[in-house]
């Protein structure tokens, strides 16, 4: 009879298989579905009747874990701004009459950096220059006579206003006349110069004004608006790590200023950081801010997709004794993906990694 089925069996298996080559993939799935679904109630059928079950051992990978250096990072993104960053511009309307400086060119405070066409006023002042030296000679004589007991007080008194006068009224014409000039309200290097000779230049604001742009480069610092949900988490001198993908590169820094109030619109408060003077650093470039706010020398921490969260807390799978079993833990700081373990493990804890999403506590485990 063995012998019988051992020829028999073949080739039924054969005759299934030329049967199922002439059917489409998709109903050869189904068909196999089909099979698969028959001997699994087998299974459960011939279990229930010997009172046995099949253990399930699910394969999964663990980590060994460890103590280590783990630093809680804040990141957010930043902008380079610069403590002096001014726009010298016209503060009269008036042809440009010459242009004394160039991009990249180091200025001091107060030194002239453009004229504008003041001629109308010039003409002015040069119209006065002889009425104010006649306003002088008589109040001078005046002055002689009236020491000689000669004329009044009043003629005396009345000379007096006239120059002083002429002279407030040319005091003015000059101080105008300085509003056709344009100079440095600060020393350090010309970043822009959005003139010409011959443009009508006009007063007024706005990022579109015309005029000679001037940065402070030894006043750089880096700007980031932080969620209000960190307030307190950042203090001055924590440890930064600015990172410019652009260049890639990065600097090493420290918060120098953190704002104690939070924009209400925002939502967000001001972190500032003091950088040094650099030629590859210019106002406006973007970076990542990483502001290092927690450092652990010893800290035991385990991804942050391990973590699984239930009605009594946070718990990851441990193997132990090719079993899986449900630890509580306590978590504290998360960053950058791993999250450290403030209770319940130990070093040398086999954290499963991989193939823990649909387990249960006390489930056969075969490590990879």
């Amino acid at each position: 009879m063995k012998r019988l089925l051992i020829f028999i069996l073949p080739a039924m298996i054969l005759a299934s298989c030329g049967q199922e080559s002439t059917k489409s993939p998709a109903e050869q799935l189904v068909a196999l579905k089909k099979q698969r679904a028959e001997i699994d109630a087998q299974i459960a059928t011939m279990e229930a009747k010997s009172g046995t079950k099949v253990a399930k051992v699910t394969p999964v990978t663990v980590m060994d874990l460890q103590p280590t250096v783990f630093k809680g990072v804040i990141e957010v993104q930043s902008a380079i701004a610069s403590d002096e960053n001014v726009l010298a511009a016209p503060q009269a309307p008036a042809m440009v009459r010459s242009i004394l400086v160039q991009t990249g060119q180091h200025v001091s405070r107060g030194q002239l950096l453009a004229t504008l066409d003041v001629s109308a006023i010039e003409q002015q002042i040069e119209s006065m220059m002889p009425n104010l030296q006649l306003l002088k000679t008589l109040f001078e004589k005046q002055q002689r006579l009236y020491a000689q007991n000669i004329g009044s007080e009043v003629q005396l008194m009345s000379a007096k206003t006239n120059y002083e006068s002429m002279e407030k009224n040319l005091s003015a014409l000059k101080a105008q006349r300085d509003l056709y000039r344009i100079v440095a309200p600060i020393s350090g290097t010309i970043d822009e110069v959005s003139l010409k000779v011959g443009d009508f230049a006009q007063p007024g604001g706005g990022m579109t004004q015309a005029g000679i742009r001037i940065v402070n480069f030894d006043k750089l610092k880096a700007e980031a608006s932080v969620g209000e949900n960190y307030l307190g988490k950042i203090k001055v001198g924590d440890a930064v790590r600015l990172v410019f993908p652009s260049q890639n590169d990065s600097i090493k820094a420290a918060v120098s200023y953190v704002t104690q109030s939070v924009n209400p619109m925002s939502r967000s408060f001001m972190v500032q950081v003091k950088l040094p003077n650099s030629n590859k650093l210019h106002p406006n470039m973007s970076c990542i801010m990483q502001i290092i706010n927690y450092t652990n020398p010893n800290a035991l921490v385990v991804p942050v997709s391990v973590i699984q969260k239930t009605s009594e807390g946070s718990m990851v799978y441990v193997a132990e004794n090719n079993v899986a079993k449900a630890i509580p833990v306590t978590v504290g700081r998360n960053s950058n993906g791993w999250v450290e373990i403030l209770s319940g493990l130990n070093a040398g804890d086999k954290i499963i990694t991989a193939g823990y999403e649909e387990m249960e506590n006390g489930q056969s485990i075969a490590i990879q």
